[in-house]
């Protein structure tokens, strides 16, 4: 079984992460706030519909079922390292 490269779905989970993190736009513009937001979660969903399932760990793929994507993205790092 091959690893399958999680290096645009990281980017993506740690991008979903800031745009959280971004008080200041949230508060000066929380439409534009929350398009940002909703873009970057359709982004994940796409890239995790592309992963490979049968070839996922089953915790992994739960954190990504279950939108748990702080922990989907700390499996990443520490499967990477």
């Amino acid at each position: 079984m091959s690893f399958p490269d999680f290096s645009s779905l990281a980017k993506a989970l740690r991008e979903r992460l800031a745009v959280i993190a971004d008080h200041e736009h949230r508060d000066r513009d929380a439409e534009g706030h929350l398009k940002r937001l909703i873009e970057v979660s359709e982004r994940i969903d796409a890239l995790s519909a592309a992963l490979p399932v049968s070839e996922l760990d089953p915790q992994f793929r739960h954190y990504l079922e279950r939108r748990s994507y702080d922990k989907a993205l700390a499996w990443i790092e520490e499967s990477a390292g």
